[in-house]
């Protein structure tokens, strides 16, 4: 009895899928607005960039189609994000303002997983499929698809299924990689954004400190190579390298994926490490914000 008395974190996360997408359904035209804006958005993004392109060929040591991998990355994680994370964290300070956080504290499921998962923005799943087709389209112009086929058949012909077998595992294990780097990306984020909507046990709206949030993380759509060279860079690229990695966690994965060099090599385990840390940091923030609360009864 005592382990059917446990929380069913999946089904319960089906079922905000679901009630998400029912709510979806019901305001067609405002989920079909929201995907053509986000489309626009994004073609937007595509053709400034490939505007400056057209005049230089490579911004710092990042080439256009390398710069593109670079932008659907950033795009992944920011969509992934904005589906997932975003709309809760807004939400959070209303559920104090109105007292419908009491409820949420009396359900016997974790708090911060039902704060964090209840509504899911179904219309940035859009976003994540531009975001995927620009990253196929990036690596298919960065690999030299001819050559690499040319040398694929050799190699079948020749009989080297060891080789073959190595190249499988190698490619494997980068694109596993990329894929571990970019939900750190995602797992620093997220835990930038619950310990901002955290604040709002005591200040009641913390509109102002989300808005910090956009300002702070706009330094992540750019590579991090291209703010060394003056005082002022060299100073944004350590603060937001080392103290809060934002330049790291959409960089190093895009490097990572492209088999780029990273400088200093050990970087990535500072991304990892200080994601790792501001996970637990946020969640003790999280618990001790409730520990401060007072119900709308109280």
């Amino acid at each position: 009895m005592a382990s059917n008395s446990r929380p069913q974190y999946g089904r319960v996360w089906i079922t905000f899928l679901r009630n998400s997408l029912i709510r979806e359904m019901t305001f067609r035209g405002n989920l079909i607005i929201t995907i053509v804006t986000r489309g626009f958005w994004f073609a937007a993004q595509l053709i400034l960039f490939d505007i400056i392109y057209r005049n230089v060929n490579s911004i710092n040591d990042w080439t256009r189609e390398e710069y593109f991998a670079f932008m659907a990355t950033g795009m992944l994680i920011n969509a992934i994000v904005e589906t997932f994370f975003m709309p809760n964290c807004a939400n959070f300070s209303e559920l104090i303002r109105n007292g419908n956080l009491d409820f949420v504290l009396l359900k016997p499921i974790d708090t911060q997983f039902l704060v964090s998962f209840e509504k899911v923005n179904l219309a940035m799943l859009n976003q994540i499929v531009l975001a995927g087709a620009l990253l196929l389209y990036a690596l298919a112009h960065t690999t030299q698809l001819e050559p690499a086929l040319e040398v694929l058949q050799y190699q079948i012909q020749a009989g080297q299924w060891s080789w073959l077998l190595h190249l499988c595992l190698l490619g494997t294990g980068q694109i596993l990689m990329y894929c571990l780097l970019l939900m750190i990306g995602v797992a620093f984020f997220y835990s930038l954004m619950i310990a901002l909507a955290s604040s709002s046990i005591w200040f009641g709206r913390n509109q102002g400190l989300y808005d910090f949030w956009f300002y702070i993380t706009v330094f992540a759509r750019y590579p991090r190579s291209i703010y060394s060279g003056s005082p002022t860079g060299e100073i944004l690229q350590f603060a937001f390298s080392y103290v809060i990695p934002i330049l790291l966690v959409v960089t190093i994965p895009a490097r990572q994926l492209l088999s780029k060099a990273l400088e200093p090599s050990w970087i990535t385990l500072v991304s990892i490490s200080i994601t790792l840390v501001l996970l637990f940091v946020s969640r003790w923030i999280f618990k001790w914000s409730l520990n401060s609360y007072r119900s709308a009864s109280s």
